[in-house]
């Protein structure tokens, strides 16, 4: 997963065709995998269709992922693909360039925007005043960053429209032959698991390849970066990164297989649980949706906007407080 430092800006979400079967988070697989508990959980016995394009050139390094599948894998390799693409169609690749930059741009000029409304709402945190004002005052400062969220991803969307336009009419004939490649892999598979990885460099593929509209009724198994990417909105964040202090970030809209969750991998060692206002802070900036961490081992099972079996899995509250996840209280 990538901090707020942003090396690659994504193309953003396509909507899915219909829902998963069921999506199921994770906590990272690294180095305690828990995968395929679920996969056995959720009664899936057939072949498992593998990204780990997050991995950037690294993809296909993904032995010991097949083998705690069983070794019924198919990796889509789809960073590698793309890269094929690119490397045929010069005219899509230059387009890719150029709509890469400016999303940087707009990257760049919201996390400005982004930190100094930060620092006011800290430091209006931080007066005194009666507690009638002091709550319209907090309120108007979430409001405020909600605002310039919203703004960014609408700025985001623009610029994938215009690309997916130039991409697709008409659609180059190399990365027709992809797609269709890809998705004849996907029919032959029972169920999708997403690896992390680079963030913004994942959803880059899972999108160009059209990832959301092909996983049909199949169960989608997602951790790390992988979760974050088929999410609604993907939030880089770091509270204590090497560079100085983060601010918790938009990149973009994520694929929309998990709505109504942020999903905030490894927060044990990403955030500052210690620190109420912060918490608070995230809780109600995405609000409705639920702030939910994935430290290792942690699992929660979504069908729909159904949130269940939840195991380790995290959760940041509008009052500050933090605590294991429980559907009938936290998702109420």
């Amino acid at each position: 997963m990538s901090g707020p430092s942003v090396r690659e800006v994504v193309l953003g979400s396509a909507v899915p065709s219909m829902p998963p079967r069921a999506v199921v988070l994770l906590g990272p697989q690294r180095f305690d995998p828990s995968l395929n508990e679920s996969v056995t959980k959720l009664g899936v016995s057939g072949r498992i269709a593998v990204i780990t394009a997050g991995w950037q050139e690294r993809e296909s390094e993904d032995e010991e992922l097949s083998e705690h599948l069983g070794g019924r894998t198919v990796n889509l390799r789809l960073h590698q693909r793309a890269e094929e693409i690119f490397k045929a169609d010069v005219k899509l690749k230059t387009a890719h360039r150029e709509r890469q930059e400016v999303l940087r741009h707009r990257q760049d000029f919201y996390r400005i925007r982004l930190e100094h409304s930060l620092d006011a709402e800290h430091v209006i945190r931080q007066r005194s005043a009666p507690d009638d004002i002091l709550a319209d005052e907090a309120l108007a400062s979430v409001e405020a960053i909600r605002s310039l969220d919203a703004w960014h991803l609408g700025q985001c969307a623009r610029v994938r429209k215009d690309f997916a336009e130039r991409c697709d009419t008409p659609e180059s004939p190399m990365l027709a032959k992809h797609r269709h490649e890809v998705a004849a892999q996907i029919k032959e598979c029972d169920a999708i698991a997403i690896a992390g990885g680079h963030v913004a460099s994942l959803l880059n593929r899972l999108t160009l390849f059209q990832i959301g509209k092909l996983v049909g009724s199949r169960v989608v198994f997602a951790w790390s970066a992988g979760a974050m990417a088929i999410s609604e909105r993907v939030v880089l964040f770091h509270d204590d990164p090497p560079q100085g202090p983060g601010a918790s970030e938009l990149l973009d809209e994520g694929l929309g297989l998990a709505p109504g969750v942020v999903v905030f991998p490894e927060p044990e060692e990403r955030l500052k649980l210690d620190r109420q206002e912060r918490i608070e802070l995230l809780a109600r900036r995405f609000a409705p949706a639920l702030c939910l961490g994935f430290p290792p081992r942690s699992r929660v099972i979504l069908r729909g906007t159904r949130l269940s079996a939840p195991q380790g899995v995290l959760c940041l509250r509008r009052d500050g407080t933090h605590g294991l996840f429980d559907p009938k209280k936290d998702a109420a």
